[in-house]
């Protein structure tokens, strides 16, 4: 008797297909990533070549020939930096405002995140929301322009408050120990709305049999906030604090360009603004390099060492 063979029908989709067919397949997604793909081929990988400039005496007249034909002077910068008087000062300022921005203002999302979930109305909780979320999309200038006003010693509304409550007006924006404080509580201020966002949704993403169980087992709400709240977002908020920990030194310029003056250089001045002095106003652009790397290089072992530090102690890690 002649055997029938039969062929396996093999649907289309899982068929090995050529690079050309998957650009084809995916071209509007591939077109959509493009925008994203050039900005950080152009702003973050190409201007890695000028980091050779800090360990070059560059001349601002070679060109761009000259970050790689530039004379070879090694580690004199660097050198330069750690052995220069205001090393310290701008290493401690810039630590001092990331730690305090890191303590004053990740957890704060969290417990708003919280709080709001916990609203039995819906509808303040969305205005609450709404509220909060507003300051996130004002710009940077305005609203040290806002602070500017509002604290002015002449007649701004919080000294005038000082004034008639029989005190002294202080001006604040020109006074070292008050930018620090400043900068923290307007950070926090402008971003814990929008940075509760992804708490609000890994809480909403909770099972509510869970709520239920916990419930009928007779858990109050605060217990069901401490022992099934807080240990289902934990993956979140560790993954989170390893990304800000990246980010540590990385201390917004702008904000403190605009807010500091000679006056506040004690406690304001950073290392990016220090960084723009020198390469920018003072065209020494070897000595600016120098020191942008040694500020990347502790931020990325920053970000090595806590990732480690999550994966042995929690489990959880980026990569």
């Amino acid at each position: 008797m002649a055997q029938l063979k039969t062929r396996k029908h093999v649907h289309p989709s899982n068929e090995h297909k050529t690079l050309g067919q998957l650009i084809k397949r995916d071209k509007y997604l591939l077109l959509m990533f493009l925008p994203i793909f050039i900005y950080y081929i152009v702003f973050c990988y190409l201007p890695m070549a000028g980091l050779t400039m800090a360990f070059q005496n560059f001349k601002m007249g070679s060109g761009f020939a000259g970050v790689f034909t530039g004379e070879w002077v090694g580690l004199k910068w660097f050198k330069q930096f750690f052995s220069s008087v205001f090393a310290w000062r701008l290493i401690r300022n810039t630590f001092l405002l990331s730690f305090y921005s890191l303590i004053f203002g990740f957890p704060i999302p969290i417990l708003f995140a919280i709080c709001i979930t916990q609203l039995r109305s819906q509808k303040i909780a969305k205005a609450a929301q709404v509220i909060t979320y507003l300051p996130y999309f004002i710009s940077t200038v305005v609203v040290v322009g806002m602070m500017t006003n509002f604290l002015s010693p002449s007649n701004g509304i919080i000294n005038q408050i000082i004034k008639d409550m029989g005190g002294k007006p202080i001006n604040f924006m020109s006074n070292p120990r008050w930018f620090r404080r400043l900068y923290v509580i307007s950070g926090s201020w402008q971003s814990f709305g929008f940075n509760s966002i992804i708490f609000v949704a890994a809480i909403m993403g909770i099972d509510p049999a869970l709520y239920e169980a916990m419930r009928v087992d007779g858990a109050s709400r605060w217990q069901q906030i401490i022992h099934l709240i807080l240990p289902m977002i934990s993956n979140t908020v560790i993954l989170l604090l390893i990304m800000t920990l990246g980010n540590l030194l990385n201390v917004g310029f702008e904000k403190v360009y605009l807010m500091y003056s000679p006056a506040v250089y004690e406690t304001g001045d950073v290392i990016s603004t220090y960084v723009y002095r020198q390469g920018i106003e003072n065209k020494n652009f070897s000595f600016a390099a120098a020191v942008g790397l040694f500020y990347s290089a502790v931020g990325f072992v920053f970000v090595t060492g806590s990732n480690a530090l999550s994966r042995r102690m929690t489990g959880s890690s980026l990569w």
